[in-house]
């Protein structure tokens, strides 16, 4: 039976994370399918998204899924391939504060589950980018609160599924589980 092959990398904002995902992309020697999870609000984003663009093969393809990462998931992996989601911390945002709303996707727990399920049962690599955010104080605002716990259960939750999890710091992958 061919299993799968899930890598956990998570980092602070700017520490290498999306371009050590990628080397490991590449590295991988499969047909890869990048999957991005943002979107994009403005002209410096726009720039941020476009950065990351031009850093990647162009052979690789890309899926663009702001909202149903489990369904791009299951659609991307496959034996023999290498799927690259970058990242949680966007994804999640789109749920808990989407667009012309004040309020959370009324299915964002749905769609976290579906999410960790798609990840137990995917096939192939499986390179999953998030951001460490919990390492500061705790923030002052009921919604960034939520925000921040959150994401530190979907870290934990997929970390906990991953074979290997890498924490990169100033550009350095320190290897936390699975060597």
């Amino acid at each position: 039976m061919i299993s799968r092959d899930l890598t956990f990398i998570v980092g602070g904002a700017r520490s290498g994370k999306s371009a050590h995902a990628e080397r490991l992309a590449a590295a991988s020697g499969l047909p890869v399918t990048y999957v991005a999870t943002a979107r994009v609000a403005d002209d410096e984003f726009a720039d941020r998204v476009a950065h990351h663009r031009a850093r990647r093969p162009a052979h690789w393809a890309l899926v663009e899924a702001p909202l149903d990462l489990a369904g791009a998931l299951d659609a991307a992996a496959a034996p023999g391939r290498c799927v690259l989601i970058d990242c949680l911390t966007l994804w999640l945002a789109n749920l808990l504060c989407p667009p012309d709303a004040a309020a959370p996707a009324d299915d964002w727990l749905a769609r976290l589950d579906a999410f960790a399920a798609a990840c137990e049962r995917a096939r192939g690599t499986v390179l999953v980018v998030s951001n460490e955010i919990g390492l500061g104080v705790v923030p002052l605002g009921a919604a960034t609160r939520q925000y921040v716990d959150e994401l530190g259960r979907l870290n934990q939750r997929i970390a906990a599924l991953a074979d290997r999890a890498t924490l990169i710091v100033a550009g350095l992958p320190v290897v936390l589980k699975g060597g």
